[in-house]
């Protein structure tokens, strides 16, 4: 088995513009091995689906102890890369954020999502506030001696309207972009942002690599690919849709 910074390294190799890792996203250990089977390089939690799996609302409402119960019983039944979504950080300052990640660390995480938006709301942390808290990250992440992949998750798509993004939102998220850079952060994950033009837009002047949440509403993988993103992710979706086919399922079996 890989060591967690070996790990950490296969996992940031993956992540090419023009050739984006696809994240099918999990929720438990069962999902983590179906994906698996698939013969995917690498796993990634979404927070939505881990929270609902276990009776929870998004939010951070999901204990920290059971998140990192379920990093560690993860990357104890799959041997893969696996990146974790921390949601805000699961602290009220820097110096939470860091001991969060550290843990995870410790469970066997190698890549982190952290969102800029207080946990549950649509209400965006301060960008110099947030560049602290993804610099205390790093700084975990380097005292554990593993080169995790930072994801730095910006809300600016989410809590404006789709039919409202244009040039602001474009503006406002490479804003962001750039100080969480500088903060250390190795990707943006803009969820929301769906339309090719901006997408295009933004992947060419951001400095960090780009990740797309996958929608019914985003370009396919060839056309994000196209665009320069370097990164996919399925978020919920996976998780909806496995429990509407349990409930199809169910609703068959009664006939």
């Amino acid at each position: 088995m890989a060591s967690f910074p070996a790990y950490a390294e296969t996992f940031r190799a993956l992540h090419q513009p023009g050739d984006p890792l696809v994240l099918t996203n999990i929720w438990d250990v069962g999902s983590a091995k179906a994906v698996a089977a698939a013969g995917v390089p690498a796993l990634a939690t979404g927070s939505w689906g881990v929270a609902a799996a276990q009776g929870f609302s998004d939010g951070e409402a999901l204990p920290l102890d059971a998140v990192l119960a379920l990093v560690r019983s993860i990357t104890a039944a799959v041997p893969l890369p696996l990146t974790v979504d921390l949601e805000s950080g699961y602290g009220k300052t820097a110096g939470e954020v860091h001991e969060t990640v550290a843990q995870a660390l410790a469970a066997g995480a190698i890549g982190f999502n952290l969102e800029d938006s207080l946990p549950g709301t649509a209400i965006l942390r301060d960008p110099t506030e947030q560049a602290a808290r993804y610099a205390a990250a790093r700084r975990a992440a380097e005292e554990a001696g593993v080169p995790v992949f930072l994801n730095a998750r910006t809300d600016v798509f989410f809590v404006t309207p789709a039919d409202l993004h244009g040039p602001d939102q474009v503006a406002e998220a490479l804003a962001r972009a750039r100080i969480y850079a500088d903060a250390g952060a190795d990707g943006i994950f803009v969820p929301g942002l769906a339309d090719a033009g901006l997408i295009e837009a933004f992947t060419k002047a951001s400095p960090l690599l780009v990740n797309i949440m996958a929608t019914d509403h985003t370009p396919p993988r060839a056309v994000l690919a196209a665009l320069g993103v370097a990164r996919i992710s399925h978020g919920a979706n996976p998780y909806r849709q496995a429990m509407a086919f349990l409930t199809e399922r169910a609703h068959a079996n009664q006939a």
